[in-house]
């Protein structure tokens, strides 16, 4: 059995992460750290250094070297170039504002965020890949059936969820669709853990990873988010965390004097500060 723990240097851990490390590691499997700092506009050093030093307190111990995203580049390409020959590459002139006008979002399975389905405009229109433009790849019809290790048996249909899935974006950055799976794929990963707000991936990193030649995906668990609990009197639906609530930043928690054992029970617990 080996998992891996992904985070993005885009900002300091939360107590989000912290839930997903506990997750990860209570597998009993080996465990792969792998830096998803695809993001080269958004990735910093900083938060890369500092997700090392805070998880090193917290006492999680990984298998091996650390392997980062920026640095696999050479691999990405390869797979690409696998796509490829079976003609399933295109390029893609449609902005993110393109996709929304032509079609509405469509919900999550899970109610987290809702989808802009690509509408498939350039599939047919032999644009020529180069400054600006996107690459996708063809995702026929087909039902995804998996059994989450939580959640039980699921059915997904990408076509329809998501249409083409963008491969590179148009700043020339890998996506985390297509890298996740690639990395999945090449470190061997039997046991994919992560939070349910990324449950629709699955199916559609299940069927790429098909197309790049694995037979057989991981096994998939889907754990639940700590959800920002709605301000005294609003009327807003609760929101995961993320990156910018320093209340719940493992930094801040350890300035403010906390525990490893206190931010672990924090985190799997569900407590967080309103």
């Amino acid at each position: 059995m080996i998992s891996r723990f992904a985070p993005a240097p885009t900002g300091f851990l939360h107590l989000g992460h912290v839930l997903n490390a506990v997750y990860v590691w209570d597998l009993g499997a080996r465990v792969l750290l792998r830096i998803e700092d695809h993001d080269r506009q958004r990735s910093r050093p900083a938060y890369d250094a500092a997700i090392l030093e805070d998880l090193a307190w917290l006492g999680f111990r990984w298998t091996g070297p650390v392997t980062r995203q920026s640095e696999r580049g050479e691999i990405y390409a390869r797979a690409l170039d696998r796509l490829r020959a079976q003609g399933l590459v295109y390029a893609c002139a449609c902005s993110r504002s393109d996709v929304a006008a032509a079609q509405a979002p469509r919900p999550s399975a899970r109610g987290v965020d809702a989808e802009l389905p690509y509408p498939g405009t350039c599939r047919a229109r032999g644009l020529h890949d180069g400054p600006g433009m996107a690459l996708r790849v063809r995702l026929e019809p087909t039902v995804e059936r998996f059994v989450d290790l939580r959640l039980g048996p699921q059915e997904q249909r990408p076509h329809l969820q998501c249409g083409d899935l963008v491969v590179r974006d148009r700043e020339g950055n890998w996506t985390y669709q297509f890298a996740a799976t690639v990395d999945d794929m090449e470190q061997g990963i039997t046991h994919v853990v992560r939070g349910e707000d990324l449950l629709d991936s699955t199916g559609r990193q299940i069927q790429l990873a098909r197309l790049l030649g694995r037979s057989r995906p991981p096994a998939f668990l889907h754990h639940p988010l700590i959800m920002k609990r709605a301000p005294a009197g609003g009327s807003g639906a609760p929101a995961k965390l993320s990156k910018s609530d320093r209340d719940t930043g493992v930094r801040d928690l350890r300035a403010q004097g906390w525990t490893p054992r206190q931010v672990i029970e924090a985190a799997t617990s569900s407590i967080i500060t309103p």
